[in-house]
Formats: C-alpha cells, structure tokens, sequence
C-alpha cells in the first residue's frame, strides 16, 4: 500500500468512527428512552392497581364497621351518638363504594348504591329491631356486599401488572 492510500483509510477511519460512535449513541438513547417509557407505564398500572386494591380493603373494613356500629344502635340503646356513629360508618362504606363504582360498568353501580341504600335504611331503623330481626335484615346486604367482594377479587386479578 502506498502512503497516499494508507493517509486516506486513516482520514476515512477518522471520519467515519466519530459518526459510528454517535449512530451507537443515538440508538442507546432511543433504546432508553423505550424502556423508560415501559417502566413509566408499569408504575402507573401499578400504582392503580395498588388504589384499588387499597379501597377494596378499606370498604371491607367500613362494612364490618357497619355491623358493629348498627349492633350497637339496636334494641333498646337508643343514643344519638351510637345514631351518628352508625350513620358516619354507612356514609364512609358509601363514599368508598360509589369509588369502586365509578371504575365498574353501570350494573355494578346500580348494585353498589342499592346496598348502601339498603344499609342507610336498616341504620335507621336498628334502633327499632331486636337482634334476631336485625339479623335477618342482613340477609341482603351480606349476599350483596360477598357480590361486592367478588367484584373487588376478580378485578384485583384482571388488572394488568
């Protein structure tokens, strides 16, 4: 080879490398850029996923709080303030269930205002009924809220990771 041909693969090497390396750099950049974005998505579904999952648990806590708020209103304790607190636990299940409701189909929701409606009237009518009646009472409203706590299971298992 001679030194004019040498002097140019040296000048095209020159010129060619920096260009390759930057090519490299680029495709690096989008190949992040991609994995960032997937990651961002992972962390949205699963931060929802976690908010419904949470809310499932917190309304699974207000409708055992119901029972035993409405068990303490019934029979002869009458006092405004085992009222309130009854009361107070029917409209914090509702908040949480009108939640769940919003994220379901119009079915769902018609379910969901249907049984809180159901627990705000047995609330108010507690302190007329004696145990076994109250009881019976909540016949429904378990059936409805094991249907609720299906809902909650099986969407919980339908969310994408």
């Amino acid at each position: 080879m001679s030194e004019s041909t040498e002097t140019r693969l040296r000048t095209i090497s020159l010129s060619y490398f920096p260009m390759f390396i930057a090519t490299l750099s680029l495709f690096t950049s989008i190949y992040g850029s991609y994995l960032n974005s997937k990651f961002v998505d992972f962390i949205q579904r699963n931060a929802g996923r976690t908010e419904y999952l949470r809310t499932c648990k917190e309304i699974i806590d207000a409708y055992f709080q119901i029972k035993v708020r409405i068990g303490a209103v019934s029979g002869d304790n009458t006092s405004a303030s085992a009222r309130t607190e009854a009361a107070n636990a029917v409209a914090k299940f509702g908040a949480l269930g009108t939640y769940l409701a919003n994220l379901r189909d119009e079915t769902t929701r018609v379910r969901y205002t249907q049984l809180t409606s159901d627990l705000e009237k047995l609330s108010g009518d507690a302190a007329h009924l004696s145990a076994v009646d109250l009881g019976k009472r909540y016949e429904a409203p378990d059936r409805e809220f094991y249907e609720m706590n299906s809902d909650c299971i099986k969407s919980a298992k339908e969310l994408p990771l």
